[in-house]
């Protein structure tokens, strides 16, 4: 089979801001293809970690982009059960942290870190053949030749809700952050947060999980590639 040959192939790029869904939608949608899946936020979030444990100045670009290189980030691909590795220590529930989702969006703006990431999702997507890539520049950087790319959108207040739930957060305290996060992940200079100019954008503030991921399944046989 040649390199170029996209027969069997099925990547679908799933992008959208905090709380829109896209996690549970991209397993679910993965999942019920057959396919793998990859959070590229979780890669973010892990070489975060890193730096955080490194005391280095978040601010210092040159120093930020060091780590990065140097942190052994291993990701599972499978939707029923994939895994964050980082140096050996499995940080799957740190990541999540208020900690490491306070500084993800300043660490993810160094363009050398995005250049290293984008590199590496590159690679898994290619490896993968059947895979279902969620993140904020799928569609527009890190995939631009996927089968589907998909914005998915919500509410304001729908978002900060979610959030707050699956973390126990108070819900206006996490409307904030994720409005400074929007902000920061929007204005970045390299690669920033933005949808795809082909994209089907999706706004899920009224939708269930199952709704959302059966529209996607429709969109896919409409393509002759689900």
């Amino acid at each position: 089979m040649g390199e170029n040959d996209r027969t069997g192939r099925c990547v679908v790029a799933v992008d959208g801001p905090s709380g829109s869904g896209k996690s549970t939608v991209s397993r679910r949608l993965a999942a019920s293809l057959g396919a793998r899946y990859l959070d590229t936020g979780a890669m973010y979030r892990a070489v975060t970690w890193a730096v955080l444990r490194s005391g280095v100045d978040l601010t210092d670009a040159e120093s930020v982009a060091k780590v990065a290189g140097e942190v052994d980030l291993r990701i599972g691909t499978d939707p029923q059960g994939y895994g964050v590795v980082a140096d050996g220590v499995d940080v799957e529930k740190e990541i999540r942290g208020p900690e490491v989702t306070g500084a993800v969006s300043v660490v993810a703006a160094v363009s050398a870190v995005r250049d290293l990431l984008v590199g590496r999702q590159r690679q898994m997507i290619e490896n993968a053949g059947r895979i279902v890539v969620e993140g904020r520049d799928i569609g527009s950087v890190v995939a631009p030749d996927a089968d589907l790319k998909v914005y998915l959108t919500a509410s304001a207040a729908a978002r900060a809700q979610r959030r707050s739930a699956e973390d126990a957060s108070d819900v206006a305290a996490t409307a904030v952050d994720l409005a400074r996060r929007d902000k920061l992940d929007s204005t970045r200079q390299v690669n920033p947060l933005q949808q795809a100019a082909d994209a089907v954008v999706l706004d899920t503030t009224e939708l269930g999980i199952d709704e959302v991921v059966a529209r996607l399944r429709d969109l896919l046989t409409e393509r002759g590639v689900a």
